[in-house]
């Protein structure tokens, strides 16, 4: 899935949508001292309380929010798992509702088997039918919209823990006198899930259920056991893998010295691919091997780029020799440069405005600017050197 398939799902999730019919919710609240499902709850999502609803359509859409390869990623499910989470959800999709809910407890079991939570958690599994239109509509001859449309049947899983309400001080309108507040049941915190997934993925609007969208609790920190144990997926590389991995294999190849003009070279180049695959309108993201980041090096103005010297940085880093770096993981939004002085933040691009050179003896951080610099309000006097 890119970020447009699953930014036209999350905007689905608001209140009576034709779009998307959330057919039914089901509630598994699991109890931290024993470990075993306390009580479960499953009932037509429409029968919530008008507010319920909000609040569940409001953590649906935090579950599919984020990065991709950093808050939420692509998993492919393993092969040859006997019972695998792929079977039990896509039986889930097509049972009725008693055995959905047998298919949806076989998966909070898995859960359940990787150790006991520190609290009381809630979780919450929607099946429901997604639509989108296949082709906009067109105001003059009327033709479009949601005349025709694509049908996917989906299910989505939030994990969310509970918190226990602070005791607090309240005023009695009608007593009109302070009073202490202390409610014990506990409360589900649906606005930070701790997990979650979308069970099949979407790509050019066609179901793929051999994969299937998890998100993380916090960027760049997927629950590896929860991927592997399970979802029953394939390991994974976050974004900052990517970018750690790939920032590597350019010192192992230019050196730990390197001028500022090459490397904003190197990330103009990577930044190229990307915006010409953008304007293509192609749903694969762009990707490097080896040899694209031989010619990135070469063109960037890098001397003397050898392909065994690529090749052995690439494998002394990555164990996949046909791994391919996705291109939109290794610019950096901002670059920022440290000192004891200042601390100064640019645009990846700008790197080349800026040089580390000695004057009289002094290291001095130059930064070559087309504007008046103002400071405090004040517009400063330009030296000549």
């Amino acid at each position: 899935m890119n970020k447009k398939d699953i930014a036209n799902i999350r905007k689905q999730f608001k209140l009576d949508n034709y779009r998307m019919n959330i057919r039914e919710i089901f509630n598994v609240y699991v109890q931290k001292e024993s470990g075993e499902i306390y009580h479960q709850v499953c009932q037509p999502f429409q029968m919530l309380e008008q507010e319920a609803q909000e609040l569940f359509l409001a953590n649906f859409k935090k579950v599919l929010t984020g990065n991709l390869d950093a808050k939420l990623f692509e998993l492919k499910f393993q092969r040859d798992v006997e019972y695998s989470t792929q079977s039990i959800l896509f039986e889930g999709l097509q049972a009725d509702s008693e055995d959905w809910q047998d298919n949806m407890v076989e998966i909070v079991g898995k859960m359940l088997a990787q150790g006991t939570y520190d609290f009381d958690m809630v979780v919450t599994f929607i099946r429901g039918e997604y639509r989108k239109p296949t082709k906009k509509r067109n105001p003059e001859s009327e033709e479009g919209g949601d005349d025709a449309v694509y049908s996917n049947e989906f299910i989505l899983c939030s994990l969310n823990k509970t918190d226990h309400p602070k005791k607090a001080l309240m005023f009695d309108y009608i007593e009109k006198e302070y009073k202490s507040y202390h409610v014990v049941d506990p409360i589900i915190n649906l606005e930070s899930p701790m997990s979650g997934f979308l069970f099949p993925t979407f790509n050019d609007n066609a179901a793929d259920v051999n994969h299937i969208l998890y998100c993380a609790g916090k960027a760049n920190e997927p629950d590896v056991r929860f991927i592997e144990e399970v979802l029953n997926s394939e390991e994974i590389m976050t974004a900052q893998d990517d970018k750690d991995c790939f920032d590597f294999i350019l010192k192992e190849v230019m050196g730990d010295e390197v001028e500022p003009r090459v490397i904003s070279n190197v990330y103009e180049e990577i930044d190229k691919m990307i915006q010409e695959n953008a304007e293509k309108e192609e749903s694969e993201i762009p990707t490097l091997d080896t040899r694209d980041i031989e010619r990135i090096l070469t063109v960037s103005g890098v001397e003397n780029v050898e392909p065994a010297k690529v090749e052995h940085a690439f494998k002394a880093i990555i164990d996949d020799e046909k791994y391919e770096f996705k291109a939109s993981n290794l610019v950096p939004k901002t670059i920022k440069i440290n000192t004891k002085l200042a601390d100064v933040t640019i645009n990846p691009k700008d790197l080349k405005y800026v040089k580390y050179i000695t004057f009289e003896g002094k290291r001095c951080l130059l930064l070559e600017v087309d504007e008046e610099v103002m400071v405090e309000g004040f517009k400063l006097e330009s030296e000549t050197l």
